[in-house]
């Protein structure tokens, strides 16, 4: 066995009195707080105990240090037992605990990173493995550190598919520095988990995709202490086989006791029988780390160079992001790009030729991508920008929430909105992707029309916090903004004004360019329009919109290739609601639409020039009719 020592008797028995401590704190904890998962605790309570006070090199009093092992509890319902794991190591006052889902407590229900020990938020489950598969990949190819990432899972989240989406991803890259743990309990929440005890049938789950697994007796310090002590060229999962409420009798092993605190006189009775376990008060500490992760800097990261695009040529806005992209890699090197086996379509490729070894492939598994971003971006150890089609980002939405929740700075840029990009048809059609990215809580929401405007989102959203979304389209348009131009997050440009203008027109992407042929085609018979581009959907420039509303009679159209839920039409409204005098004629995509050529599909749906032309002469009349 390579580098595995037997703990003497003494270190055996002080990891099973710590296991039985944990026990009694979570308990302790969920108990006071009248709610929580104190048998989803105690089925993990050896397996924690060894990862915390035998395994794992850390600096207990500096959570956060790059050189740390990093661990992330997946089955975050279990969260009492890590904060008890936190109190034991002495990060925390074991008093604590008793405030447990207090409005007060920085210890939450479930894992969040307000918590200095956690990375990631977690209770979405299925969601862990993915984020630590992205600490890992940075840990072994970018960072070149001797850290390693432990993930604890529950044998219930492994039904969720995103679970082996990530299985895969570690399997393939060989993240030899990851570990998963499935504490294998056999019940689930309201049942018993689909596979029960049979361990063996997940070692070959796991085998098959590329993992060593190891199975052992989840309640054997001993067991986990030499499991944990392999050393493979592929990551490893321990396969533990445990039960649900380990140590409180009448419970152990028992249905319906999932998310149920002990009544107290019940939780008094259990404690003073598992503190009857514990041999000696001692308590274990952590080894250290190696130091060994690069001091980095990924703060004011700017192009090393202005646009180089000429007004008038035709670029379309997904390249523009490639080329970007390409060119922000050479501003720092901690700038990383993963695609979904797109980036021929959403031109990440461009990035990839020029910086290889920072460009991560993660094929057709979009929820595991965003979870692998996560994960690539904790402890600022990189600006990652994850780009796929936008309309796949849906199946990732769960992901994405959850990375918000961890106050994630994740760059996603989503290519082919709309209708616009022509014969693929509805289901290659991003039409909900600005209704999703404005929901989520601190996001910026750029779209971007044209090639300048592109380059400057991507340098602007390397510098932003929170979730950064980039939405480009296909088709070339004119680049219609000089090299020097300035832009802002929530600042919008007017791309076209005079002093006779009647009607303020909002496009963005493929529909201001319409919006400017509309302008044209009216212009000769004498009706005047100011055409607005938002630049960020949010936040929305509210007052240059209501500005020029007012300047206009109070008339706004707004045009979007998108559903009419959700997007730059509802954003606009929302923004200029309870203002007197404005009215908004929203002009988007009604219905699931079908294949086509671009130029009829915008037809089709009122969303092109003739469309605006229409809608305008129509504001205009009533107006005039109202006079």
């Amino acid at each position: 066995m390579e580098d595995y020592h037997k703990p003497d008797q003494q270190t055996l028995q002080a990891l099973k009195d710590t296991a039985n401590r944990l026990r009694i704190g979570s308990i302790k904890a969920t108990t006071a707080a009248g709610s929580g998962h104190p048998t989803s605790c105690c089925s993990a309570a050896e397996i924690m105990s060894v990862l915390f006070f035998h395994t794992m090199r850390y600096k207990v009093q500096d959570p956060r240090n790059a050189s740390n092992d990093r661990f992330v509890l997946s089955k975050g319902h279990a969260a009492p037992i890590l904060y008890s794991a936190w109190a034991e190591a002495g990060f925390l006052q074991e008093a604590e605990l008793l405030n447990l889902r207090k409005i007060d407590s920085v210890l939450e229900g479930h894992p969040v990173p307000r918590q200095a020990f956690t990375d990631v938020a977690t209770g979405s489950l299925g969601q862990g493995l993915g984020a630590a598969c992205g600490m890992a990949y940075t840990g072994k190819f970018f960072d070149r550190a001797s850290y390693r990432v432990y993930c604890l899972l529950g044998d219930g989240e492994l039904s969720e598919g995103s679970v082996w989406e990530a299985m895969a991803f570690a399997g393939f890259y060989k993240l030899d520095n990851l570990v998963a743990i499935f504490d294998v309990n056999r019940l689930g929440q309201s049942d018993p988990a689909p596979l029960q005890h049979h361990v063996e049938i997940y070692q070959k789950r796991c085998e098959a995709f590329g993992w060593h697994a190891i199975i052992v007796d989840g309640h054997s310090v001993e067991e986990l202490c030499k499991a944990f002590g392999q050393a493979k060229h592929q990551p490893t999962a321990i396969i533990a086989k445990t039960f649900k409420g380990r140590g409180i009798s009448g419970i152990e092993d028992k249905e319906s006791w999932h998310g149920k605190p002990l009544p107290k006189n019940m939780a008094e009775q259990v404690i003073q029988e598992i503190d009857d376990k514990i041999q000696n008060k001692k308590k274990l500490s952590p080894a250290l780390p190696e130091e060994d992760a690069p001091v980095i800097n990924i703060r004011n990261i700017k192009m090393p160079s202005p646009p180089t695009y000429k007004v008038g040529e035709k670029w379309a806005t997904r390249k523009a992001y490639g080329v970007a992209l390409a060119k922000l890699g050479h501003a720092n090197d901690r700038v990383i790009a993963l695609d979904g086996d797109t980036k021929n379509s959403t031109f990440s490729e461009l990035f990839k030729k020029e910086h290889p070894s920072r460009y991560i492939e993660c094929y057709i598994a979009e929820q595991n991508m965003v979870s692998i971003a996560v994960g690539c971006a904790t402890r600022d150890r990189t600006v990652a920008f994850a780009s796929t089609f936008a309309t796949f980002f849906t199946r990732a939405f769960d992901q994405i929430r959850m990375a918000a929740i961890s106050e994630s700075n994740i760059n996603l840029c989503g290519s082919h909105c709309g209708v616009s990009i022509g014969e693929d048809g509805p289901s290659q059609m991003g039409l909900e992707d600005l209704c999703m990215f404005r929901a989520v809580p601190n996001a910026t929401v750029f779209y971007p029309s044209d090639a300048v405007a592109t380059e400057k989102a991507v340098e602007i959203a390397a510098n932003t916090k929170g979730i950064c979304f980039i939405r480009t389209s296909r088709p070339e348009n004119p680049v219609i903004y000089n090299n020097n131009e300035d832009f802002h997050i929530g600042q919008a440009k007017m791309v076209l004004k005079s002093k006779d203008d009647q009607v303020t027109v909002i496009g963005a992407g493929v529909t201001l360019h319409e919006a400017l042929a509309a302008a044209e085609q009216l212009r000769k018979e004498k009706i005047f329009i100011r055409v607005i581009d938002p630049f960020t959907i949010k936040p929305l420039d509210k007052k240059t919109i209501l500005e020029n509303a007012r300047a206009t009679k109070g008339r706004i159209i707004t045009v979007e290739d998108h559903y009419h839920e959700g997007g730059i039409g509802e954003a606009v409204c929302a923004a200029v609601v309870g203002e007197p005098g404005i009215t908004v004629n929203r002009l988007a995509v009604s219905h699931v639409p079908r294949s086509g050529k671009s130029a009829e599909l915008l037809k089709m749906f009122g969303i092109d020039k003739d469309a605006i032309v229409q809608a305008v002469k129509v504001a205009v009349s009533k107006s005039r009719n109202a006079e």
